[in-house]
């Protein structure tokens, strides 16, 4: 064959944003996700006036809040959706796994959400911009709910083949998706269980289950999704980002060091958020551990030069 003959060079179709709708099943389980732990919250002040919790159950609640968490904000977040370090298999999986605990979507699912979040931060095709209505305060107060939990109820599905295709190719990470309703059940019932065995009675059991499952979940909803809402129109912004995120410190210790969102979307693949003086991040701390144990290698940590830089030009 000549030059001439010579078959024209194949041209990309760029692959669309979103991908199918959610299935009604899909739907219904979202609708269960996000009203049952809220109902549970709503009970309680009741529950805590007439017997509250017990030292056990605060336990229970704490090591699952912040261990679910940690796959959130370690896992889901800056490893799986930014690179930020890279972890050993039995590293990946666990975080895979601790990250479907907090039920807030399959792993995969989670990740391509928030990739085509950076891609059009606070601009049209973000999945939850507290900005999509506009800026006066009744369009703003609209975009603040519905970035923070009314994006969730939307039939569009971001497209997982053009935004994590990397993880779709990773058998461990797809059947850790694949399992994401036996890792509901088990977030929910192995609070209960453990809580059972602790002080041998059906009561006790019954309390974890209520505190350190439903109202843990609930909780740690709410936190992520101040992420997506507060954090991007509360708080102080000293680094150059070309969207509004902001750092709000309240949320720091419960949001293992996420609410430092500023340097985040200046920085989206530095394995600590919290940079300043003072600011607390506990998923860098525990990245840091990882290395050192052996379990991660070649985190980004960002250096002083690059901190310097991106507040430099945000001046």
């Amino acid at each position: 064959m000549t030059l001439l003959e010579l078959p024209p060079p194949a041209t990309r179709t760029p692959k669309p944003e979103l991908g199918e709708d959610k299935a009604w099943w899909e739907q219904a389980a979202l609708y269960a996700f996000v009203v049952v732990p809220f109902v549970a919250f709503l009970a309680v002040v009741p529950v805590v006036w007439g017997w509250g919790m017990s030292w056990t159950d605060v336990i229970l609640s704490v090591g699952w809040y912040f261990g679910t968490l940690v796959g959130v904000t370690v896992g889901f977040h800056r490893y799986f959706t930014h690179s930020a370090f890279k972890a050993k298999r039995g590293l990946r999986i666990g975080l895979a796994i601790a990250g479907s605990f907090a039920v807030e979507g399959p792993p995969i699912m989670w990740v391509a959400d928030h990739r085509r979040h950076h891609a059009f931060s606070d601009k049209d095709g973000d999945p939850h911009s507290p900005w999509r209505f506009g800026t006066s305060l009744p369009s703003l107060l609209k975009g603040i709910w519905f970035a923070h939990v009314g994006w969730l109820f939307g039939m569009e599905q971001t497209n997982q083949e053009k935004y994590a295709p990397d993880l779709l190719k990773d058998r461990d990470i797809v059947a850790v998706d694949n399992l994401f309703p036996v890792w509901t059940v088990l977030t929910l019932t192995l609070p209960g269980a453990m809580g059972g065995l602790i002080t041998i009675s059906w009561g006790g059991a019954l309390s974890a289950f209520f505190w350190a499952g439903l109202v843990r979940v609930f909780l740690l909803h709410h936190v992520t999704w101040s992420i997506n809402s507060i954090c991007h129109v509360i708080g102080e912004r000293p680094f150059a980002a070309r969207d509004k995120s902001a750092n709000f410190w309240p949320l720091a210790i419960l949001s293992g060091g996420e609410s430092w969102h500023n340097l985040h979307h200046a920085d989206p693949t530095a394995a600590r958020h919290g940079v300043l003086r003072g600011q607390v991040d506990i998923s860098a701390r525990l990245i840091w551990c990882f290395e050192k144990l052996g379990w991660a290698s070649e985190a980004r940590w960002p250096s002083r030069e690059r901190i310097e830089k991106l507040r430099k030009v945000a001046v």
